[in-house]
């Protein structure tokens, strides 16, 4: 079926781009990856994972964050899955060597220790970590300099912090995550500002509109679409569920997002 539909897309002349929904698994992915360390300044060393793309020539390059549940299956999942569409993709785990005698997200005793790591951090202590993520990404040979951010919940709000402290980005992509509480920080923008946010996740939508006016005071390119009859995590949801609402939510921004990528 999936074939059939995108053979109709490709006569129609389209540009559609349909994930994966039954990815291989990712020792069976043909991309390569590999664990890099990046050493902190306080001498710990970040983990972060590298995905390259099967690609003859240089690539654009995409950081990953995640959610407050770290660096997990399904993001690693997801990283395979923009590597197949030909990014070069680095997720750094963030909660990496940040409590004593745990290494990575994985080796964590549940999900709970996991965010209790994750809100413990210091934004300043992220900030430098994405620079350092940043910096390593932009000196690899197999990319060619141009670096979007994506972030997902506590991550997309990540996402939006880290471009009003990198002016380089070539794009900030938000899935329901909120802008920084001082608004006057987005003068600082100098990327567009894509958001994905799901119809029913209050908590988060009611923060657009005060966003959306900043951002257009600053003279911001701020995008977003809101998904009715879906939640927060809708793309993480949409990746387990058997297909519903979530699903279809996820189909339409991840074509989306890899329009706006390319």
């Amino acid at each position: 079926m999936k074939q059939h539909i995108q053979l109709l897309i490709a006569l129609l002349g389209l540009n559609w781009y349909l994930p994966a929904q039954d990815p291989k698994p990712i020792s069976e992915s043909p991309v390569y990856r590999e664990w890099v360390d990046l050493t902190r300044g306080n001498g710990s060393v970040l983990k972060a994972l590298i995905v390259y793309p099967e690609s003859g020539t240089s690539t654009k390059a995409i950081i990953l964050i995640h959610e407050n549940l770290g660096l997990n299956e399904w993001i690693m999942t997801f990283s395979q899955e923009l590597a197949d569409q030909g990014f070069l993709v680095i997720v750094p785990d963030l909660i990496s060597n940040t409590v004593e005698g745990v290494e990575k997200t994985t080796d964590f005793e549940n999900t709970d220790k996991v965010r209790d790591a994750i809100y413990a951090l210091e934004q300043e202590q992220i900030t430098m970590d994405l620079n350092a993520v940043y910096n390593y990404v932009k000196n690899d040979a197999s990319g060619h300099g141009e670096i979007s951010v994506i972030g997902f919940s506590w991550g997309g709000s990540q996402s939006f912090h880290y471009a009003t402290q990198n002016p380089n980005l070539e794009n900030v992509i938000v899935y329901y995550g909120t802008a920084p509480e001082d608004l006057s920080t987005l003068k600082n923008i100098k990327s567009p500002v894509y958001g994905f946010y799901g119809g029913a996740d209050n908590r988060v939508n009611i923060s657009i509109p005060d966003t959306e006016a900043s951002m257009k005071e600053y003279g911001n390119l701020y995008f977003f679409d809101i998904y009715e009859s879906v939640g927060h995590a809708f793309m993480s949801r949409g990746a387990q569920e058997k297909y519903g609402p979530n699903t279809m939510a996820y189909e339409k921004s991840w074509n989306k997002l890899i329009s706006i990528l390319k």
